[in-house]
């Protein structure tokens, strides 16, 4: 993560400003920033995006790399159908709103 830093922002015209003296070089350029909650939720959307791709991955790959035994073939595909319903199960909780 980066380094925070905390600034002061014009609840009329919204500019920032940080706490840095300035040495006498300094130069406006426009320049464009999020709020660190905004931020932290993204990072937070994005870290279970993540995790729900490589689970769905996983699922995929089994599917893609299981050969069933002679005569086996649908005990394997009541194996697979049971990974893949855990999986939704774990997707349809990630969905769930946090009730606090």
């Amino acid at each position: 993560m980066t380094k925070r830093m905390t600034a002061w922002q014009c609840i009329g015209c919204g500019r920032i400003e940080g706490a840095q003296p300035c040495i006498g070089v300094c130069e406006d350029r426009r320049t464009e920033f999020v709020y660190a909650s905004d931020h932290d939720e993204v990072l937070a959307q994005l870290t279970l995006a993540r995790r729900r791709t490589r689970d769905l991955a996983a699922l995929v790959r089994q599917l893609a790399h299981t050969t069933p035994r002679e005569g086996e073939w649908e005990r394997t595909y009541r194996a697979l159908q049971a990974n893949a319903r855990r999986a939704l199960a774990m997707l349809a909780r990630d969905e769930q709103p946090d009730l606090v």
